[in-house]
Order: C-alpha cells, then structure tokens, then sequence
C-alpha cells in the first residue's frame, strides 16, 4: 500500500537509496505502509501532539504519522543514509517533520519538541530497552511524554506487560508498571520485516500515570528489584542480604516471606520493601 500519501512505496524508496538493512544498527525495515498506519492509529489521536520518533530508517511510519495526523514529527537517525528519504517526506508534509541526525541517546529531543509530546517508533533492537528504561526512571515524574507507543522483539514486550509468577516477569514489568499503563496492541511476524528478523515483534503501549501505582523512592525501589531479579533463582532473604544486616525483619514487617523467591512478588510488595529499607536509610 503507498495510497497513504503520494510517495512512492516503501521498497521503491530503499531501492533508490540503496537503503539494505544494517545489522549493526539494528535495523529490521517495516515495509507494509498498512501495518505502519495500524502502529500509528494505535498511539491514539495525534492531531494536538508533538510526536518523537527513534530510528525511523527509509520512514515508513514516519508516514503514517504524519498521514494520521500528527502536529509534528521528530525523527532521530542516526543513519545517514536514510537522510535523503526523510527529506522526500517532509518535502511532501511542509512545517510537520524535523529530521534530526544523531544518536538517539545523546540527543535531547526536548529541545524539538512543544508538550504535550507522544513516542512513537520501531525501535532498533540494540538500543530499545535502554531507551524504555530511561523513559520510565526520569528525574522527576510524570515524564515529558504522554504515551509510548514501541516495537519491540517479541519476548521484550512480553517482560513489560508480564503478571507475577510468569517467567517474563521481572525488572522490565515492575518499572512499567509502576508509573505507566502497558499493553500488547500489535504483534508481528518476521515476514513483515526486510530483513525478516528471527524472531517475532510486538508494539506495546504505555500511558503515563500523573503519580506511581504505588508510594516509593525511584531509586530505593529500581535497586531493590535489580538486587531481587539479579539472583531470581535464590530465596529473597539471600538475593537481598547486602541490601540490610536486617532483610529479614524488612521482609516480614511488609508481609513477603523471607522464603519467597523475586518473581512471586508483586509490584505493591516491592514497593512497600523500598519503603521500609528507605527509613532504615534515613535513620
């Protein structure tokens, strides 16, 4: 499909750009302009929004962005390549697409952008989950984004949107769940990708909360669930011991057994634990 606009189709235009996939960019080409107008429905009405955009390669999302209605796109690429076709695109939607040439993590997008800001982008796969992190442990909350709509493999989405007692859950689940409301809204095989990749994708969407779930201190609680999820295997009173001389008094004044292993712990439970070892911080 290119019948969202008046560019040519996808392959048309990695073909006149010479745009093969990088692998060490981590880059999987989406090049159905249908599936790329789904993702962009599935980040809501864009019309009164900013929207950032991480990788967005020969642009085919970007598309349907902007097609859907966006007030503004911000592409960050970090490959040059891919520059000239970004160029076409604004080209064909004047004032609306701001292509920024960088990496995407060490660029400050804030100073492109006028709130109220959604994300939306298929994330390269070597630096997805460390920008998701970043987004959901700013410094101060609620964060400069409303809403993150991400691709991800798809065994990533699943640790985000993951329940308590599963294998999926862990760090990835307790940091988006905290502070944010996330769901699978799309998953996709390998076949819709240039180059297929391995294994399947899924977009997850996250909507901000305006406070977290639950009360905690974002540092107290973000070491708390490392500790715990770094040594899953191992009973809570062991994984957590260098935490306090008293993990197991911790433990039991907030109800978790001393017994229990991380990933039976649900977020309220962790929560409550960061609370109790950030008093015994504070004297």
């Amino acid at each position: 499909m290119s019948a969202i606009d008046n560019l040519p189709p996808l392959r048309a235009v990695i073909a006149e750009h010479g745009l093969s996939a990088r692998k060490a960019l981590g880059q999987n080409f989406l090049l159905d302009l249908n599936l790329t107008a789904r993702i962009a429905r599935s980040a809501g009405d864009l019309s009164q929004c900013d929207v950032l955009e991480i990788g967005p390669g020969p642009g085919g999302l970007t598309r349907g962005l902007l097609a859907e209605g966006a007030r503004k796109v911000l592409a960050i690429e970090k490959d040059r390549r891919c520059i000239p076709a970004l160029e076409q695109i604004a080209a064909a939607y004047p004032g609306r697409l701001e292509i920024v040439e960088g990496d995407a993590l060490e660029v400050d997008p804030l100073a492109h952008l006028t709130p109220p800001i959604r994300v939306a982008a298929n994330l390269p796969y070597n630096i997805g989950t460390e920008l998701l992190v970043r987004w959901l442990t700013p410094a101060d909350w609620p964060p400069f984004w409303d809403s993150l709509t991400l691709m991800f493999q798809k065994e990533v989405a699943e640790r985000i949107v993951a329940e308590p007692g599963s294998k999926a859950y862990g760090r990835l689940a307790i940091l988006a769940q905290w502070r944010a409301e996330a769901r699978i809204v799309m998953t996709l095989g390998p076949e819709a990708f240039s180059p297929p990749p391995k294994v399947s994708s899924a977009v997850v969407h996250l909507t901000a909360l305006s406070e977290p779930r639950f009360p905690a201190d974002a540092a107290t609680l973000s070491h708390v669930v490392a500790t715990a999820f770094n040594q899953r295997r191992k009973m809570l009173r062991a994984a957590l011991k260098g935490l306090s001389p008293d993990i197991e008094a911790h433990l039991n004044a907030v109800g978790i057994a001393p017994t229990e292993r991380a990933e039976r712990v649900p977020l309220e439970g962790f929560c409550a634990l960061a609370r109790s070892l950030r008093q015994e911080m504070d004297g």
